[in-house]
């Protein structure tokens, strides 16, 4: 499995997290936006609450340039992609070069957006160079140690965030199912008894999404 740090696998696991954060928020983000611009108006005061940040937006105008692009936000897609960026840096030995360099693009793009007069299309591209961080993260990240603590932060983030907005019960019980197949064949710490409880949850009839979230939040040590 290979000799890694405490320091490195936070750094790893919140690497996954983070990356994973930029990604799903910028999908949720335009469909709010889509929203807004088609007639409802003062919506994203409902998508504060579901992702429970607080909701300092003046009007659909503010919403849209400070959540995606205020460096003084911490909520903010820029300030979520920028710790993703300060962790590869750090882990540059680690993950390599390559793989930075995707980071480093979605940086670029996200600048290129703030910029855009369509910032919509431009933050797709930074996904796309999210989606080709995970992807060459795969194939040329020799630890397979590395790659399942990347994984493995990704995988809770979503649960986080699928549970925080509801999604329905056969994505919630996949995520989990993929988080359970993961989290063993790396060296993160974690209760075992939450990720029973995780599994517990999802088959339940009704699901609880808060005890969900408070699981999923609570599953390292």
């Amino acid at each position: 499995m290979g000799v890694i740090s405490i320091e490195q696998t936070d750094r790893l696991f919140w690497l996954g997290r983070y990356t994973e954060r930029v990604y799903t928020t910028i999908r949720l983000f335009s469909a709010k936006v889509d929203e807004m611009l088609d007639g409802q108006p003062g919506s994203y005061a409902e998508f504060c609450r579901d992702l429970d940040i607080p909701n300092i937006y003046a009007s659909d105008e503010d919403f849209q340039h400070r959540y995606a692009f205020d460096k003084t936000d911490e909520n903010s897609i820029f300030c979520n992609l920028d710790r993703a960026y300060d962790n590869a840096i750090v882990l540059r030995e680690s993950i390599g070069s390559e793989t930075l360099s995707y980071i480093q693009l979605a940086i670029y793009e996200m600048n290129k957006a703030e910029k855009s007069v369509a910032p919509l299309l431009e933050l797709q591209k930074v996904q796309d160079n999210i989606l080709a961080f995970w992807g060459i993260a795969d194939d040329v990240i020799d630890s397979e140690n590395v790659r399942n603590i990347i994984k493995v932060g990704k995988r809770v983030e979503r649960i986080d965030l699928f549970a925080r907005l509801k999604q329905p019960k056969v994505d919630m019980i996949r995520e989990v199912q993929r988080l359970a197949g993961r989290i063993d064949r790396c060296s993160v710490k974690y209760d075992r008894s939450r990720l029973e409880q995780l599994k517990k949850l999802t088959g339940e009839p009704e699901l609880n999404y808060y005890q969900i979230v408070m699981e999923i939040e609570n599953l390292l040590v």
